[in-house]
């Protein structure tokens, strides 16, 4: 069995603990970000933004939220996609400029529009026009700045595939990258099917002593244990089993100390988080033009309330600013116990007995 890693180590970006907040696009701005800190995510990804949208963008109050980053948040990741190689390094330069810690390239994405548009997953691909597109960045930001890399397992299942994989993955060692997080499963099956851990144990087994952060079904903190377990890999990064359920951080933290997993946290917990989400939002939207992207987060924070249907629809009816304090005075006024999110996601733990004990 594999040793639980204690810490995680990118570049010369050290973290205390190695579970961090994946790049989610759509959601993890400035206000998620910190309250993942906040509850124990040692790092996290802004969303990840276009290359020539950086560019292009203009400093102005509305565009405030857009690279901006927080003291608190530090160490951040900004996460680039595009299609030109040589507009990647013009906009790596800008994400240090605006305050980034480290720049991660997206190889991963499989939505359609995206792939349509020869961005993310598509680059796995074509190895040459990857590690072109990697050469750019690493040679446009400092030498102190890590690059990272984000891939999927392959385009498909294909032997092709594999050995497009594996010449972007060695390549980008090579030219420098500091660490790269694969996703289990493939562009192809986007969220369909099981992560392949097997996949992943295989291919730290293969990095040695190269960093390599895995991902793909993370939704509860033994999910992260039984991973890096599993695995061997050094790190995980949480994505969708992190929105609206920030503790997942906190919860994984103690049972990597060896203590019992947490009780979801109460109503009144719950209550004080949201609160804080919302604060964080008006602060960088405004009041009003928070309201679309917070009534997401509302939804999913819902999951973990006793009578999660009657909360989503009470957030799901929040039009008017501020109106999402009538939500939490009507349904988080008395405390009570949390529950666990509902999860119905393939769990490549099934193959497991039981969960993996420290």
């Amino acid at each position: 069995m594999n040793t639980l890693p204690t810490k995680l180590k990118i570049g010369n970006v050290e973290l205390d603990f190695p579970v961090v907040q994946a790049a989610l696009s759509g959601y993890s701005d400035t206000a998620m970000r910190c309250i993942a800190k906040r509850l124990g995510a040692s790092y996290t990804l802004c969303e990840v933004m276009l290359d020539k949208f950086i560019l292009q963008v203009k400093q102005r109050t509305k565009n405030r939220h857009i690279m901006y980053v927080a003291p608190e948040e530090h160490p951040v990741g900004g996460q680039l996609m595009g299609a030109e190689p040589e507009q990647f390094g013009p906009a790596a330069k800008r994400l240090v400029e605006h305050g980034f810690d480290v720049i991660d390239i997206n190889f991963g994405c499989p939505v359609k529009k995206v792939l349509g548009r020869c961005r993310g997953g598509f680059h796995l691909s074509q190895p040459v026009v990857a590690l072109e597109i990697i050469a750019h960045v690493r040679e446009a930001v400092p030498p102190h700045i890590p690059v990272t890399v984000k891939m999927r397992r392959g385009i498909d299942d294909s032997s092709e595939s594999r050995d497009s994989f594996y010449q972007i993955f060695e390549g980008a060692y090579q030219l420098g990258v500091a660490a790269i997080t694969v996703h289990g499963r493939t562009v192809v099956q986007r969220y369909d099917g099981p992560s392949s851990w097997e996949f992943l144990r295989e291919l730290k087994q293969h990095a040695g002593d190269r960093v390599v952060l895995g991902s793909g079904d993370l939704f509860d903190a033994q999910a992260c244990i039984d991973m890096m377990r599993y695995t061997g890999v050094d790190g995980v990064t949480v994505a969708r089993g992190a929105i609206g359920n920030p503790w997942i951080f906190q919860q994984t933290r103690a049972l990597a100390a060896g203590l019992p997993l947490p009780k979801p946290p109460t109503l009144f917990e719950q209550r004080e988080v949201i609160a804080e989400h919302y604060s964080l939002a008006e602060e960088l939207y405004g009041a009003q033009r928070c309201v679309a992207p917070m009534r997401k987060f509302g939804i999913k924070y819902s999951q973990l309330h006793p009578q999660h249907e009657e909360v989503r629809a009470g957030f799901c009816t929040v039009k008017q600013a501020g109106a999402w304090r009538e939500v939490l005075n009507k349904w988080y006024a008395t405390d009570a116990p949390g529950v666990d999110p509902i999860v119905e996601e393939p769990n490549p733990r099934a193959t497991f007995a039981k969960p993996m004990t420290l």
